[in-house]
């Protein structure tokens, strides 16, 4: 069985759908199945056009031109046409996936939903049609939590064809001494942690915000870099606080390991529902790293279980999110047992190997009954 997945973007392009795509990527080609993935170069790169990854044949093929953070290639179709698939997995919402797969109706489609379109209102016109198409064409339609599925109104039309499948995260090794000493001696009195990119949902404005109305001995460190670096650098100055921010940029894993080990908390302000899930939110709580985040209806409250492995607070609440991190900062008995907490229910409820037979499993049912799934 030949399953090619398509989407805008792949490792080394970091982002929580690209790392998503890889990990199931590698791991369906590991159970033996052959797989390809179909995707764009990254901008301003130009990266192998065939290269096999870890099992994955990978295929990049020149963008045309981006609108709106959507890449739009005119090399898709060749490059799929002659793979041949027997199944193709998009990852949504991206509507130059969409226009592929619809010029392969005979091909069984298996979509991941991966968020709602929230800030591109004027274009959601345009591609409207073109995503109720998908949706209704596709044999099995996989969204990463029940409150995604339940909550999203594109959804509810083809509910009976949507399945839950959590992503699932590999085990992390344990966090490597030496940076622990030097993450340590960076922030001796521990610190705020977040891990993301830089983008307009991420709430990063309104934590910021939160932190001003913080004791000064509290600091933040940020890892990662993004559109929004220069917003919130100048914001952090506004408002007196640029001194507790430590702006860490991209680091490797390996540290933001050690971060996850020295900190106290890991906050993930998102406040749209452009946030979908948050695999930085669960990586921190695999790691033991008690969270606080925001009730968006989507799956970051499935990740983030409210007062067992953090608290969630409404979003866009600077004081809201300020009341809870001074509750936890100051709280050494309950921070413990959420850390606790927190580890055995990322290690229960989002096994990677678990997620993987999960698909794999749907990929057979198609293929072995491919007109039995059809809404």
């Amino acid at each position: 069985m030949h399953i090619v997945f398509i989407y805008k973007d792949y490792a080394p392009v970091m982002g929580g759908i690209e790392s998503h795509l890889q990990t199931l990527a590698e791991g369906v080609a590991a159970t033996g199945l052959r797989v390809s993935v179909v995707v764009c170069q990254p901008a301003g790169q130009h990266l192998p056009t065939q290269a096999q990854i870890n099992g994955v044949m990978v295929y990049r093929v020149p963008r045309q031109i981006d609108i709106a953070s959507s890449p739009i290639s005119l090399g898709f179709w060749s490059i799929v046409r002659q793979l041949r698939p027997d199944l193709i997995h998009l990852q949504m919402p991206w509507p130059t996936g969409d226009a592929v797969a619809a010029l392969f109706p005979h091909i069984p489609l298996v979509v991941t939903y991966q968020s709602d379109v929230i800030r591109q209102k004027y274009l959601l016109h345009l591609y409207a049609p073109l995503l109720r198409h998908t949706l209704r064409r596709a044999k099995r339609i996989i969204v990463t939590s029940p409150q995604y599925r339940d909550s999203s109104p594109w959804l509810q039309p083809v509910i009976a064809k949507c399945q839950v499948i959590p992503l699932g995260m590999p085990p992390a090794p344990a966090p490597d001494a030496a940076r622990v000493a030097h993450w340590q001696a960076e922030f001796p009195q521990s610190c705020l942690l977040w891990v993301g990119r830089l983008r307009y949902y991420k709430g990063l404005h309104i934590l910021i915000a939160a932190l001003a109305q913080l004791p000064p001995t509290i600091t933040l460190a940020l890892v990662g870099d993004g559109p929004e670096a220069a917003n919130l650098h100048a914001l952090a100055t506004t408002l007196g606080v640029s001194a507790r921010v430590r702006w860490l940029g991209s680091l490797p894993d390996v540290d933001v390991r050690a971060l996850q080990a020295v900190a106290k908390l890991f906050v993930f302000p998102s406040h749209l529902r452009s946030e979908a899930f948050g695999l930085a939110l669960l990586a921190a709580l695999q790691a033991g790293l008690p969270a606080i985040s925001c009730e968006l209806g989507t799956a970051t409250s499935f990740v983030n279980q409210h007062d067992k492995t953090g608290i969630v607070v409404a979003p866009a609440d600077a004081s809201a999110l300020a009341n809870a991190i001074e509750t936890l900062w100051n709280d050494d008995v309950r921070r413990v047992a959420m850390a606790q907490e927190a580890r055995t229910w990322a290690r229960a409820q989002f096994e990677l190997d678990e997620m993987v037979e999960a698909h794999a499993d749907v990929y057979q049912q198609i293929i072995a009954l491919p007109d039995a799934i059809d809404n």
